[in-house]
């Protein structure tokens, strides 16, 4: 697919699970489960997707999934995987390596949107990618370095503490667009200035739902996690974008969905729903 002088590629980095009542917040087991069964530790199946945008001049990166430096207690809770795929496996399949990735957008800093952005090697922690320039909400940036007891456990300093030493963060403050052809919606409701990518021209526009809706289990609108800081904005965050994406036909890329890549979205007068799976 081409969008606006970009050719997309979905880059499949991890898979790994979460547990199933933080992933649906106040919705009970009996019906999220009939959408996304859980094991017997109550997780269910997710994934890290992330987005390859390539031009002429630019080769972007939206997000970095788990990454692979884990110690292996929390491989075991998370049961991550990164061998049957990873994110330089899956650059290469797409025909690129990490020297080729010129920017690297980060729409939160959350572990599992941004751990691989860093990596250990010869047993020091360095950038994935060497040439990138890292983008990073402003706003995300201050809670992510003095967390709520809350949230603390999402953010890891290993994620993004190096590109700082080497001045390779560029900070985001508001919509203003920071790269060629590609805009942002600001979303609060999850974590404050979690940034949503853009990229639109005159015959299509795709969302990166980042974690507003993680997967298409969530677009219900009171699907909301429990690990929203405010989950009744991220209802009306949904509302907001809803009422756009149905008027628009714009495509929904899902970070976490272990099956469905992207849809657009249908309001039947009463629930909103996916309407047509893309192919990416």
């Amino acid at each position: 697919m081409k969008i606006a002088g970009y050719d997309l590629y979905p880059i499949l980095t991890s898979h790994f699970k979460l547990d199933g009542g933080a992933m649906f917040g106040i919705i009970p087991k009996t019906l999220w489960e009939r959408k996304m069964p859980s094991d017997g530790l109550n997780r269910i199946q997710m994934v890290t997707r992330s987005l390859l945008l390539v031009s002429k001049d630019k080769r972007i990166l939206i997000d970095t999934g788990n990454g692979d430096k884990w110690q292996e207690k929390f491989k075991k809770i998370y049961e991550i995987d990164t061998k049957s795929v990873g994110l330089e496996s899956s650059l290469s399949e797409a025909g690129f390596t990490p020297e080729d990735i010129t920017d690297v957008i980060c729409t939160h800093l959350h572990f599992d949107h941004i751990g691989g952005n860093t990596k250990i090697e010869d047993g020091k922690i360095v950038p994935s990618f060497p040439i990138a320039k890292y983008w990073m909400s402003q706003v995300n940036w201050k809670i992510a370095n003095l967390p709520s007891e809350k949230d603390q456990g999402s953010f890891m300093q290993d994620d993004w503490a190096v590109l700082a030493e080497n001045d390779m963060i560029n900070f985001v403050s508001g919509t203003s667009q920071f790269l060629p052809d590609i805009d942002v919606i600001i979303s609060n409701g999850h974590t404050p200035g979690m940034m949503l990518p853009v990229i639109s021209d005159n015959s299509n526009t795709l969302v990166y739902g980042a974690d507003l809706i993680p997967t298409s289990a969530h677009i219900p609108l009171p699907w909301v996690m429990a690990y929203d800081v405010q989950p009744t904005v991220t209802i009306e965050e949904k509302k907001q974008f809803y009422n756009d994406a149905v008027d628009n036909n714009w495509m929904l890329f899902f970070e976490h969905e272990p099956d469905i890549v992207a849809c657009t979205i249908q309001y039947d007068g009463k629930h909103y729903k996916k309407k047509n799976i893309i192919k990416i």
